[in-house]
Formats: structure tokens, sequence, C-alpha cells
């Protein structure tokens, strides 16, 4: 291509495209898209529930769980010398009883107060109340409560930790905490907010992939194997063997349902068309979990991360749909 000018015909140089610019660009403005702060309400007040009702469910063993003097083969003392093992740095309840006898108190009054404290985090998470005091607070006693007793532990626990974890170092308050209001602080940067929750996808992707071709790989979850041993396991054997078999025909196609739910979880809750659909395939899942095996508290915690997760993005489709 040639331009006229006054000293003649000059040839222009078209200016290259920088593709690694524009890539970069476009990565930068995924990961920090605007969001609100209505995901990290939903992860605050429901890990604040979360939090509540599993010290309730650890009342009465509570001391007897974490105390020295256990006699049950799993005892704190074990678990946390086969935890030293694997690491020195890693928090667990030993480490509050022994600071408590530095100051006089007795192991009984420490897991009482380790007890009061956890039960007392959660009840201001659902407040809303030091919002990241009890956010650290609640991590770390949870954290300490599940590796003391890891061999009790289960997914539960693994989740509720990482929830924490993000609700720890969220931009908090969000806008509906008691915190906002009595101090009125400064609402935090979108942009800073849409990061945080793309972190928090990411990972719930992530788990949920590596989950499902997990399950994918073995033949159990494509002939009903597999969730005929998951619901006639005790304690998780609520249904009657009677009322199974009656309907075992339909376990491959519930077993492979899973599989794809799963494992399409990555693909199929970004695009606008699918998200809904997937969203609400994932949360009936956890439902059935929990109605079906027992495991009311872990369908809770992966009810609210996937809410936390992409639950405003897919209410604001439906009505957007709904409207038009």
């Amino acid at each position: 291509m040639r331009t006229i000018s006054l000293f003649g015909s000059v040839p222009t140089q078209r200016q290259p495209i920088k593709f690694g610019g524009l890539f970069r660009g476009q990565v930068r403005d995924f990961l920090f898209s605007p969001d609100s702060d209505r995901w990290l309400s939903l992860l605050r007040i429901g890990l604040g529930i979360e939090i509540v009702l599993y010290s309730l469910s650890l009342r009465e063993d509570w001391n007897r769980l974490f105390a020295r003097n256990n006699t049950g083969f799993l005892s704190r003392e074990l678990s946390e010398a086969i935890l030293s093992i694997q690491s020195p740095f890693v928090p667990r309840i030993g480490w509050m009883v022994s600071l408590g006898e530095q100051v006089g108190l007795s192991e009984q009054t420490t897991l009482l107060l380790a007890w009061l404290l956890l039960f007392g985090s959660g009840s201001l998470l659902m407040a809303g109340v030091f919002c990241r005091s009890s956010a650290i607070a609640a991590w770390l006693l949870h954290l300490c409560a599940a590796k003391s007793g890891e061999y009790l532990a289960y997914g539960m626990d693994n989740f509720t930790t990482i929830g924490l974890f993000y609700l720890m170092i969220a931009p908090l308050p969000d806008r509906y905490a008691l915190d906002w209001k009595i101090w009125k602080r400064p609402r935090c940067d979108p942009q800073i907010l849409g990061f945080h929750r793309k972190v928090l996808q990411f990972h719930l992707c992530a788990i949920y992939f590596f989950g499902g071709i997990t399950k994918c790989l073995g033949a159990g979850w494509w002939n009903g194997n597999s969730m005929w041993r998951a619901l006639t396991r005790p304690p998780f054997d609520i249904i009657s063997i009677q009322t199974l078999l009656s309907w075992k025909a339909a376990l491959p196609i519930l077993g492979i349902a899973v599989c794809l739910i799963e494992t399409g979880f990555p693909f199929f809750i970004w695009p606008k068309t699918t998200r809904l659909v997937w969203l609400l395939s994932i949360l009936a899942m956890h439902v059935a979990i929990g109605f079906t095996m027992g495991l009311y508290l872990f369908s809770l915690i992966m009810i609210v991360l996937g809410l936390a997760a992409f639950g405003p993005g897919a209410v604001l489709l439906w009505q957007e749909r709904h409207v038009a």
C-alpha cells in the first residue's frame, strides 16, 4: 500500500497485531472482571451456618474425642504423633492444650474454650461481626480439630477448610455484614471481588473435574456397583436394602449421571446457555447425597461453595431470560 505526499509516493507499513498483548489483555479482563459482593455474602453466611452445625454435632463428643486420656484406638495423641512425622507445623488441638497449661488451665477447660470459640466464630460469621477475625479464628480452630481427629475426618472437613481459607483472604466485609453497616466502610473494588471469585470458581471446577475423571476410570460407577456400596455401607445405609433392590435398575443410570455431571462441570458451567442447568444438577446431586446417605454437613458445604461460586451469575441469567 502506498500514500501520496509532497515528496512523492511513499510506501507505508502495516502495524503488526500484537497477539501476545491482546491475549494478556483478554486474560486480565476475564480474571478481573467487575463483580458484586453477593457471592461473598453467600460464602460468609453459608460457612457460618456450616461451622455452627459442625460444632453442635461434636458438642457431646468434643472432650472425649480430643482429651489426652481418651482410651479409644483413634486417640488425639495418636493422630498428632503421626501428624508430627508428616509435618511439625500443621496446627492441632495439642498446641492449644499446651498453651492452656502454660497459663494454668486444665485440659477440659481449654477444650471447652476451643469449642466455644469455634461455635462463636461461626455465629459471628453468620451475623457479619468482626468478619476478618471470625474467619481467621474459624479457619484455624476447624483446621486444628480436623487435623487432630484426622482419622475420623472426611471430605466435609477438607472442603470446609478450603472455604474458610478463601473467606479469610477475601475482601471482607460484604454489604450485608453488620461490620459494613456499623463502620460504614467503603465498598471493595469490584475487580478485586471478581478476581477472588474467579479463583474460587477455578478451584471448584478442578475439584469436580478430577473427581469425575476418577469415577469414570472405574467400572463401578458404570454398572451401579459403586452406588450400591455407597448406599448400603453403614452408617450411610439410610435407605433399606429392600427399597434399593426394587430400584436396582436405576443405579447404573444414576452412577453414569454422577460421572457426567462432575466431569462436565468445568465445561458446561461457564457457557450462559448451560450454566443454570448444570448448577441445578450439581446442587440436586448434593441434596440427594444428604438425604440418602445422611451426609448433611458434606452436602451443605458443597452447596455453599457452588452457590457462592456460580449462584449469583446463574440467577442473573435466569432473571434476564424471564424478563425477556
